[in-house]
């Protein structure tokens, strides 16, 4: 129970960027809060609170999730990546890079989202048509760079990751 609200807390052990961790958390809160406010990687950006926008998705167990649509609770003894958790060893990913190099952001609040929905989007189909890119990336909405960028930066990622692999 919280001093401050009275409420019941609920302890969860979760995976996130690879490092077990730990929280009390009550029962309604959401997993965008839970890794903004209760374990400070606030890489997880909230823009409608409703799952339109797509810039609060994480990967849970490896699949793209609404952060802001989702209890940290339900999320117990999963793991998590967020847009911190893709880099490796230091090194942007395939997917951070293309989107850097091909200008597929602009003021970075959708960017998180596009590049876990991107990552996993890759790792199912590593050469998409352009139709397939526009499928995967429409559930993310961006208001700055009218998507042709992001669509050449998918394209690229898929380029690096092919040329990485070999």
């Amino acid at each position: 129970m919280s001093e401050r609200t009275g409420e019941h807390r609920h302890a969860i052990t979760l995976t996130v960027n690879g490092v077990l961790r730990e929280a009390a958390v009550p029962a309604r809160r959401l997993l965008s809060d839970c890794l903004r406010h209760d374990l400070g990687l606030t890489g997880t950006h909230v823009g409608c609170e409703h799952g339109v926008c797509g810039a609060c998705t994480v990967l849970l167990d490896g699949e793209p999730v609404r952060s802001c649509l989702t209890f940290a609770v339900t999320v117990d003894g999963h793991e998590i990546t967020t847009v911190e958790g893709l880099a490796e060893r230091g090194e942007l990913s395939p997917v951070q890079r293309a989107f850097s190099e091909c200008h597929g952001l602009q003021c970075g609040f959708c960017t998180p989202g596009f590049l876990c929905t991107v990552t996993a989007f890759l790792r199912d189909n590593r050469t998409p048509t352009d139709e397939e890119v526009l499928e995967a990336v429409s559930g993310n909405l961006c208001r700055c760079t009218g998507y042709q960028n992001i669509i050449k930066a998918v394209h690229r990622a898929a380029e690096i990751q092919a040329e990485e692999s070999g």
